[in-house]
């Protein structure tokens, strides 16, 4: 990025840009103030504003590496294609000897796609900045395209050597293999040493399962889905395992020609780098992957996680009605959308698209807990329950993966006040998954707020601390549990740390208020008191606290409070203690 100096005049137009692009307005023609815009929108992973100011940079003469290369990023991520071309040429041309990685990387997508893999070869071997990685996979699978395999294996051993890219190799030569019949020496490298490395991703297993079953070894592929996702099947995964099980010979379609095996490692590299460097670069690999192969659907679902994960949710959305309602991902689809529309504060709408889903797929618990997840952060209780109710008859037999449900069902349940209910519920999860510390601490905390059953509930809470020392809420509880005991002191250690630990909650701080006064230490009460009312203001008043209860103690102190709820006052022989210690 270029350095100058920025006169007055400038840093007006800047902030009128501001104020244009908070209102949707049209760019302004001052370069400055454009150029400043570009950038923000970029570095905020705006891509759709930063692509129509970098436009108008450009139009403008603005022709330097930096902003070429930008305006690249932004159109790759947009699948604006008809445009990269022309942009990739001035690029390459702007860069000079330094060459440009984004360049480098469209550049040899282009040429697979067109299936000019010499060309490719080509890139590589007059040192296309791509990265190591890349151009080593890269040129194995060109050599596979132009029917070079024997080349092409050793292009793929010559990277296995090299330790940190072993992994990656050894998928790699193994979909090469599959891809020209070779699935005994696809499964020797599925099942070798790279095997805990492949298995860590989606596809990875899901070649190693296409491969035993074209060689007839279903059983095996069935053992293979077992090992690694458990009972834990999405649509897709639960297809697979029908048609394993039916004895189907499932085709290989990870990678059937060298330009998926290009569009593969473009996705494989997305995976590893996606949280580990800018935002903007796996987007980069993983529409690029979507470019050369359109039914990649793993790619589209990624690059909506990633557009997610970026908020722009307008973006992320768009791209997961990229997959269509016949494929098996559909159902993952939907409900990610449905998940980035809450996120954009676009509930209804999310609700609609889970209601759709759930009339079309009755017998998923998937779709109905994400329903009821949905209208539970809706406080619309009852129908959550009934949303969890339906889930729960999807479920034929519960294991302890099926915990979550009960507990969801049960905190929908106590807030609709249906205690006997919840208590049911929540009981019924501990038997799935006992020790479960968000299942203790709730019903542990539920316990105490209703003065039932005090020293179970602390029993559970502690045992849900234990598991979870640094959960800020579950220490409130315990420190509260503590309080209705009359353990005055021993609350005010938890409370004090789990304030540490959510120092902005308004009701943890509510909490440490009470037991400041139960203590003696008066003023620091209500100094915690005052400090939670600005937290919930500061949240909108949506908080759990009640706000008016506050106000009141402010007013007139906790013991007049509690006399006035008609609940017992606060020990006697232990406020005596507590005052001389505090004195």
């Amino acid at each position: 990025m270029p350095h100058f100096r920025m006169p007055l005049s400038k840093l007006i137009a800047v902030c009128a840009w501001s104020a244009a692009l908070a209102t949707g307005t049209q760019a302004l023609s001052d370069p400055a103030g454009a150029y400043l815009a570009a950038r923000v929108a970029a570095q905020s992973s705006d891509y759709e504003t930063a692509s129509k100011y970098f436009d108008q940079l450009m139009a403008g003469g603005m022709q330097d590496a930096a902003t070429l290369e930008t305006a690249l990023i932004n159109h790759v991520i947009l699948q604006d294609f008809d445009r990269t071309t022309a942009l990739v040429d001035q690029l390459v041309a702007a860069a000079g000897d330094d060459g440009s990685q984004i360049a480098a990387l469209v550049q040899l997508a282009t040429v697979a796609k067109q299936g000019d893999f010499a060309a490719g070869l080509t890139l590589v071997e007059d040192g296309a900045n791509a990265g190591p990685l890349v151009l080593g996979l890269y040129k194995a699978w060109a050599l596979v395209g132009e029917g070079r395999m024997a080349e092409a294996l050793e292009a793929f051993d010559a990277m296995a050597k090299q330790p940190a890219l072993a992994g990656f190799a050894s998928y790699h030569k193994a979909l090469a293999l599959a891809q020209v019949g070779d699935f005994e020496g696809a499964e020797e490298i599925l099942a070798g040493p790279a095997a805990d490395v492949i298995h860590r991703s989606r596809r990875g297993v899901l070649a190693h399962v296409q491969v035993l079953s074209q060689l007839e070894r279903n059983d095996e592929a069935l053992q293979v889905m077992a090992a690694v996702f458990g009972d834990t099947l999405d649509p897709h995964l639960l297809q697979v395992r029908e048609q394993l099980t039916d004895g189907e010979a499932l085709p290989f379609t990870v990678a059937r020609n060298a330009t998926d095996g290009i569009a593969e490692l473009y996705f494989t590299v997305a995976t590893a780098l996606a949280g580990e460097v800018p935002d903007a670069f796996p987007l980069v690999h993983t529409r690029l992957a979507h470019w050369l192969r359109p039914d990649h659907e793993d790619a589209i679902l990624l690059s909506a996680s990633l557009l997610e994960e970026q908020k722009q949710f307008d973006l992320a959305i768009a791209t997961y009605q990229e997959i269509l309602p016949e494929s098996p991902l559909f159902q993952a689809a939907e409900m990610g959308r449905a998940e980035a529309m809450v996120r954009a504060d676009r509930t209804d709408a999310a609700i609609e698209v889970l209601q759709s889903l759930a009339r079309a797929e009755e017998d998923s618990p998937g779709v109905w807990t994400s329903l009821g997840d949905v209208l539970r952060r809706e406080e619309r209780y009852d129908e959550a329950t009934k949303a969890y109710d339906s889930a729960i008859e999807a479920i034929p037999d519960p294991q302890a993966a099926d915990w979550f449900v009960f507990y969801a069902r049960a905190i929908s349940e106590e807030r609709a006040d249906h205690w006997d209910a919840a208590e049911a519920d929540f009981r019924r999860a501990l038997d799935l998954n006992p020790g479960q510390p968000s299942v203790l601490n709730y019903l542990g905390y539920s316990y105490v707020e209703k003065k039932q059953n005090l020293d179970e509930a602390l029993g559970m809470i502690e045992q849900a601390v234990a598991a979870r020392p640094d959960s800020g809420y579950i220490v409130d509880s315990l420190g509260w549990a503590y309080f209705e005991l009359g353990r005055y002191q021993e609350s005010v250690e938890q409370m004090e740390r789990a304030v540490e630990l959510e120092a902005v909650d308004p009701l943890v701080n509510d909490h440490l208020g009470d037991v400041y006064w139960a203590v003696g230490r008066k003023r620091e009460a209500e100094f915690q008191w005052k400090r939670a009312l600005s937290f919930a203001a500061a949240v909108d008043n949506k908080t759990d606290m009640d706000i008016e209860r506050v106000r009141r103690k402010l007013e007139v102190g906790l013991d007049v409070v509690r006399e006035e709820e008609g609940a017992p006052p606060l020990s006697a022989v232990k406020r005596e203690v507590m005052d001389e210690a505090a004195q």
